[in-house]
């Protein structure tokens, strides 16, 4: 990793709490389902956000530390 970046500990409180939003996520969207365009961009853009945030901690922590 970088030694700039983000320590090992912040990846994975990054990635755990990107999973927590997923899975908050998808089950409000499971228990309530999407009624309109709006929920649909923001489902969208939050799944975004969040998988995206998840990708990259799991990529970062596999990647391991440099050597």
């Amino acid at each position: 990793m970088n030694r700039f970046g983000p320590t090992r500990g912040e990846l994975k409180l990054r990635l755990a709490i990107s999973l927590g939003g997923l899975a908050l996520l998808i089950a409000a969207y499971a228990s309530r389902g999407i009624s309109g365009i709006a929920s649909l961009e923001i489902a969208i853009i939050g799944g975004a956000f969040f998988g995206g945030s998840a990708l990259w901690s799991a990529w970062q922590l596999r990647k391991g530390p440099p050597e």
